[in-house]
C-alpha cells in the first residue's frame, strides 16, 4: 500500500489506471463511465484551473450540485492545490446555502445548472454543465500536477452539519484524519472486486467517505445523483452492485417497492451498511427477508468524528443483530465523564486520529460555538449508548431528541423500537407534544405494514404490556410515509410542528 499524504490524491497509481471508476448516472447524458485514468487526470486539471485562477493556498472553494463525476473531480482537485472544499447541502433553502457559503468565506462555488440560481449575488461560480468562460470546461487545465503535501493539521475540507438545531456549524477536518479513516476502514482487504452503490450526497459524511474508500482500495463506484427507491434497486440489478450503504429510512423506502423488488435479482449484493440513524429490529428482519444472504452491518458515525468508531469483539463474539459492535481497536470509547466502573448507559465520548479540528469561526458566533470537547480530549457525541456486558454497544438515542414527561426521560428511539416489535408495524416515529401537566407527552407517526389494519387502541395496548407506562404515546397517527430531512434521515421538526397541529386542531 502507497504512503498517501493528500486527501484528494487518493489514487492507487500501482494498479491499472485503466479500471473502471465511476459509473455516472447523474449527468447530462447518462450512464457515463471514466476510469482511473480519466478521473486523475480530470481531478489534476481542477488543481491546475484554480491555481492558474490565482487562488492561494486555504482558500475556501464551494460545491454545490447533485453527484456526478465532475462533483467528485471538483472536491479532489480542490483539495489537490492545497485549497479547502466546502460541499453545500443544496436541499438547504437560498438563504442557508448563502450562510453556508459566506461562512467559509468562499472565493467561489462549483455547481450544476440546477443550483446555480442559489449562488449568492457577486459569488464567481463554474457551473458543470454550461457552455463558455463560466463552464466547468473552459476552468479545466490539462496537464500532470504533483498534489500538495499538507502540514500534519492542514485543514482539507469543511463539513457543515445539518442545521437542524440552529444555523450549520462548519466542521473543519484535516488531510491527515480522513486519510487515517480510507486507510483504517480498508486495513488488509483487497477490495477492488467491489462495485460500491452511492445514493447519499457527496455533501455528506457518509458518501464522501465512502467513494474514498473505494478510491483507496480502487475499486468502482456506481453513483446516483440523488436517491429514489426505484432507481436505487434497478442499480443494483443493472451493475452487480456489491456493496450498498444508506441511511435506514433509504433502505425503509427501497422495501416498501414489494412488486419492483420482487422481480429484481439483488444476488450481487455482499455488504450493506447503514448509519447516521437508528436501526429498528423490524427493518432488520425486512432486510434480512430480502437480502438473506448479504452481510448487514449496523454502524455508527458522527460529521466531527467521522465513521470508524465500532468493530469486532477482541475474542471474536457473535455481534448482536442491533448492536453497533464494540470499542473499535484503533479508538478510546467511553460512556460519560468518567465511565464509572459498571456504568451500562451514558453520553458516548470518543477519541481517535479522526477528530475534527474544531468549529470554523466558532467563536466569533453569538453564542461562541465551543468545541465539544473534554478536557482530555474526548469528543462528546451527544447521543447516548447502553453497554452490554460483553462490551457491545447499543444506540438509545439522541440527548437532543430526549424529553422529560413527569419527570421521566423519554428517548423517541425507545419507543419507536416498541411499536415496531409489532408485527403490523412498518415504521415509527416518536416526538414530543406540550402538556400542561406532564411538560410533555409522546406521539407517535406510524406506517402499517400493507396488509395491515391494526388500531390505535391496539398499538397503545401492546406499549402499555411492553414498556414502562410513561413511554406508551397518548396520540398514535396513521401515515403513508414519514418527511425526509436534507441527510435522509426522518425530519423531527417537521414532525413535531405536524404533532402540535394535530393536538390542537383536535381540542378545538
Amino acid at each position: 500500500m502507497p504512503r498517501f499524504h493528500n486527501l484528494g490524491d487518493l489514487i492507487r497509481r500501482d494498479r491499472d489506471a485503466d479500471l473502471l471508476a465511476i459509473v455516472d448516472l447523474g449527468g447530462a447524458i447518462a450512464p457515463r463511465e471514466f476510469t482511473y485514468r480519466a478521473l486523475d487526470a480530470m481531478a489534476n486539471a481542477v488543481a491546475r484551473g484554480l491555481l492558474a485562477c490565482g487562488y492561494a493556498r486555504g482558500e475556501r472553494i464551494g460545491i454545490l450540485a447533485a453527484n456526478r463525476v465532475e462533483n467528485l473531480a471538483a472536491y479532489y482537485g480542490i483539495m489537490r492545490a492545497g485549497l479547502v472544499a466546502v460541499p453545500v447541502n443544496f436541499k438547504f433553502p437560498p438563504a442557508m446555502v448563502r450562510f453556508v457559503l459566506e461562512d467559509a468565506d468562499a472565493r467561489m462555488v462549483f455547481c450544476d445548472a440546477a443550483r446555480r440560481s442559489a449562488v449568492p449575488d457577486g459569488m464567481p461560480a463554474i457551473t458543470f454543465d454550461q457552455a463558455g468562460a463560466q463552464g466547468f470546461d473552459a476552468l479545466l487545465d490539462p496537464g500532470p500536477f504533483e498534489a500538495v503535501t499538507p502540514g500534519p493539521d492542514e485543514v482539507a475540507m469543511f463539513l457543515y452539519t445539518s442545521g437542524s438545531t440552529g444555523k450549520p456549524k462548519g466542521v473543519m477536518l484535516s488531510h491527515q484524519s480522513h486519510i487515517w479513516v480510507a486507510r483504517t476502514r480498508l486495513g488488509d482487504n483487497d477490495w477492488s472486486r467491489h462495485r460500491y452503490l452511492i445514493a447519499a450526497p457527496l455533501y455528506h459524511m457518509n458518501a464522501l467517505a465512502l467513494a474514498k474508500l473505494a478510491s483507496m482500495a480502487h475499486a468502482t463506484i456506481v453513483l446516483l445523483p440523488q436517491f429514489s427507491a426505484a432507481a436505487y434497486i434497478e442499480a443494483i440489478e443493472r451493475y452487480r452492485c456489491t456493496w450498498l450503504t444508506a441511511v435506514p429510512p433509504m433502505v425503509a423506502m427501497m422495501l416498501e417497492e414489494r412488486d419492483r423488488l420482487a422481480r429484481t435479482d439483488l444476488s450481487s449484493v455482499e455488504c450493506l451498511r447503514m448509519g447516521s440513524a437508528p436501526v429498528s429490529p423490524s427493518l432488520m428482519a425486512a432486510i434480512r427477508e430480502v437480502l438473506p444472504d448479504t452481510q448487514v452491518m449496523n454502524a455508527f458515525g458522527t460529521t466531527e468524528a467521522g465513521p470508524v468508531v465500532f468493530g469486532a469483539h477482541p475474542r471474536g463474539l457473535a455481534q448482536p443483530e442491533l448492536s453497533v459492535g464494540c470499542a473499535h481497536a484503533a479508538v478510546a470509547l467511553r460512556l460519560g465523564d468518567a465511565d464509572r466502573p459498571g456504568a451500562a448507559q451514558g453520553v458516548l465520548q470518543m477519541r481517535s486520529p479522526a477528530l475534527m479540528l474544531g468549529y470554523h469561526k466558532g467563536a466569533m458566533r453569538n453564542p461562541p460555538l465551543h468545541p465539544p470537547f473534554t478536557d482530555d480530549g474526548y469528543y462528546i457525541t451527544g447521543d447516548v449508548f447502553r453497554r452490554d456486558q460483553d462490551g457491545f454497544y447499543f444506540f438509545v438515542g439522541r440527548c437532543d431528541d430526549m424529553f422529560v414527561s413527569g419527570g421521566e426521560n423519554i428517548y423517541p428511539g425507545e419507543v419507536e423500537k416498541l411499536l415496531e416489535s409489532h408485527p403490523a408495524v412498518q415504521q415509527a416515529a416518536v416526538v414530543p407534544v406540550a402538556d400542561a401537566i406532564k411538560g410533555q407527552k409522546p406521539a407517535a407517526f406510524v406506517i402499517r405494514r400493507s396488509d395491515s389494519a391494526v388500531s390505535e387502541d391496539t398499538l397503545k395496548a401492546h406499549a402499555l404490556a411492553n414498556a414502562p407506562a410513561y413511554q406508551h404515546p397518548r396520540w398514535i397517527w396513521f401515515v403513508d410515509a414519514l418527511p425526509l430531512a436534507s441527510t435522509n434521515k426522518i425530519d423531527r421538526a417537521a414532525l413535531i410542528a405536524e404533532a402540535a397541529w394535530r393536538v390542537r386542531d383536535s381540542a378545538a
